[in-house]
């Protein structure tokens, strides 16, 4: 018996215009009414994030790729960078001129360009644009003529001075080996070729997920979830049935016990009744 039911945000929950569909609006209120929880498990954080879900009332969340969870007003699992490993993210970012932002719980800070990148509208041209962007080549000229190459640009935010959960820095998929040289004692997740999340070692959404179970005394067998990118492989594995959107990373289709239709075509619903679930 299915009594939660998580999702992905972008290219899961809302289309590429970071709208709902009015038959995933009506899955939840029908999962809801059967008194099924529903929330989401992102890699967003939660600045902003009732307006990047489209307003759609759930029940709890998991964001950051699990690095914080809640549900209404009750935090039920927080887990922020050390101080000396996030000494080392911000250390790099400096020394090579990155672009890169830093999540805490009420605010993000840090390159104007990635805090920009985090806007709705630019996030709704990203989503279209070509996976040949060249992603490198804007990186270095970026490093080569950023306005804010200042010595320790990134140390002297105050943001620094709260719990950061989450770093989301631009950056190219063929730059995976180079990171994790440079910071080994973080986690990268990334759920699109342009840039990638940086949370604390050994952290998901899976992790985040079971945090809330275990508060909530559910079984991970007693769960679906719903998700389209790398940074969902864990939770569509880890819990009793994982769902793939049919927009999804073929390697994402991979780890999932069902494939379902786009994010654009009712994927939600159809699954949802699929499994009998609504």
């Amino acid at each position: 018996m299915i009594k939660a039911i998580f999702f992905d945000i972008d290219g899961t929950l809302v289309t590429k215009q970071s709208k709902a569909l009015y038959s995933t609006r009506l899955a939840i209120q029908k999962a809801r009414e059967k008194g099924i929880l529903v929330g989401v498990a992102t890699g967003r954080g939660p600045v902003h994030l009732a307006e990047r879900m489209d307003h759609l009332v759930v029940d709890m969340y998991v964001t950051y790729n699990g690095q914080l969870v809640y549900q209404g007003n009750e935090d039920i699992y927080q887990h922020p960078f050390e101080p000396e490993v996030l000494k080392e993210i911000v250390t790099f970012a400096d020394q090579e001129h990155r672009q890169i932002i830093f999540g805490a719980r009420r605010r993000v800070d840090g390159s104007y360009i990635m805090r920009l990148s985090q806007v709705g509208w630019v996030k709704r041209i990203a989503a279209i644009m070509p996976r040949w962007f060249p992603v490198r080549t804007t990186k270095g000229l970026l490093q080569s003529f950023s306005p804010n190459r200042s010595k320790g640009r990134y140390s002297r935010l105050s943001i620094l001075e709260e719990p950061i959960y989450q770093c989301v820095l631009f950056s190219a998929e063929s730059e995976t080996e180079k990171l994790s040289h440079h910071l080994p004692n973080v986690t990268f997740q990334r759920s699109n070729p342009y840039s990638v999340d940086i949370i604390p070692k050994g952290g998901s959404k899976l992790l985040g997920i079971h945090k809330f179970l275990e508060a909530n005394n559910i079984d991970p067998s007693e769960v679906i979830a719903f998700g389209d990118h790398l940074n969902d492989l864990e939770m569509l594995e880890g819990v009793g049935i994982g769902v793939a959107m049919g927009n999804g990373q073929d390697e994402t289709k991979e780890y999932a016990d069902y494939v379902t239709d786009t994010n654009e075509n009712d994927g939600i619903y159809k699954a949802l009744k699929y499994f009998e679930i609504i």
